[in-house]
């Protein structure tokens, strides 16, 4: 067995003996992330479905995965960085200027400008991953300052109004208005990037190695794992599934702005991402379980309506969501932290 392999599939001993009855935990705590967001999702659609039944009718169906596929991209993104321990507080605001980038480029240059603009995120994302990575500052505090300036430059760039695709709109509006199984084409595509970075993490070297530095990042080094560019690489990742949320933002609205479609995607992102089996503090994470917290984060508001609260009720949601999935996942491992 290699090294990495050996880094993230150890478990908790005592001078290299499990002790008693840490085996069976260790199943009981794997068995709980594993089914945990399908169960949170299952729960999450009985109650809607009691409800109000027409919620799980197709029209409702098309409009909790339409609502679900930009939560979906943020999330995988967020997912991602969360497995190396670190976190990404910018990857929403990405999104936000991917889509503003898109409704820009889209009219003049076609599909080269969908190809420009997912250049330019995973751009962002490589940046971020360089800071991170070379100056050691701590990527929450990192990213924050990221989220404000891209804020900024969404806000320049649109010149703080909604751009309206005039030509070429068919290009990017065929992503929304296909479906499948009465859902868009845009939510299938949030599942097939999910199951590409599920087999990234399970069956490759760099995904074995993103899941040691989460696990413990001074062992992984000791181990020869190359944790700068394993950084930079995770951290491109979350800026091309904000890209690709900004495409599915615009696929949808026809247009974009900083305040319209998606420019409140943080919070649900990072909710989801949790709520999908994240551990927050690394190391732990299936992109698979996110796309049931991307639906299961979708359905709050629906939930929310049905239950006779108002709109105002969907943040406190949300932060009870965060705070309790944090509380579950969270590793109690001394110096088990966001990095």
């Amino acid at each position: 067995m290699n090294k990495i392999q050996t880094i993230s599939s150890s478990q908790p001993s005592f001078g290299g003996v499990i002790p008693p009855g840490g085996l069976t935990r260790h199943r009981v705590v794997a068995a709980w992330h594993a089914l945990a967001p399908v169960l949170v999702f299952v729960s999450m659609l009985l109650i809607v479905g009691i409800l109000n039944p027409n919620y799980l009718k197709p029209l409702g169906i098309s409009i909790v995965t339409a609502s679900a596929a930009p939560i979906l991209f943020v999330a995988l993104g967020q997912a991602m960085v969360l497995n190396i321990g670190s976190i990404d507080l910018s990857n929403a605001a990405i999104s936000m200027v991917g889509a503003i980038l898109v409704a820009l480029w889209l009219p003049g240059m076609g599909v080269m400008g969908i190809v420009a603009v997912l250049a330019v995120t995973v751009a962002i994302g490589i940046l971020n991953g360089l800071l991170v990575a070379v100056t050691q500052v701590p990527s929450f505090a990192l990213t924050l300052g990221t989220l404000g300036l891209l804020q900024t430059a969404a806000l320049v760039t649109s010149d703080s109004q909604t751009i309206y695709i005039s030509e070429n709109r068919e290009l990017i509006a065929a992503l929304y208005s296909t479906s499948l199984l009465f859902a868009p084409l845009t939510f299938w595509i949030g599942v097939f990037v999910a199951l590409v970075y599920w087999g990234l993490l399970s069956l490759t070297r760099l995904g074995l190695g993103m899941t040691a530095i989460g696990k413990n990042e001074r062992a992984a080094t000791l181990s020869a794992v190359p944790t700068l560019p394993i950084k930079v690489i995770t951290y491109a990742i979350s800026g091309l599934s904000g890209g690709l949320a900004g495409l599915a933002i615009v696929a949808q609205a026809g247009s974009a702005s900083a305040s319209g479609l998606g420019s409140n995607l943080l919070l649900p992102g990072i909710a989801a991402a949790l709520v999908g089996g994240t551990s927050i503090s690394g190391g732990q994470t299936n992109p698979i379980n996110v796309v049931f917290g991307a639906l299961t984060v979708a359905f709050v508001p629906i939930a929310i309506q049905a239950m006779g609260f108002g709109a105002e009720a969907q943040s406190l949601v949300y932060g009870l969501f965060i705070i309790t999935v944090v509380a579950l996942t969270t590793s109690r491992v001394r110096g088990a932290v966001i990095k």
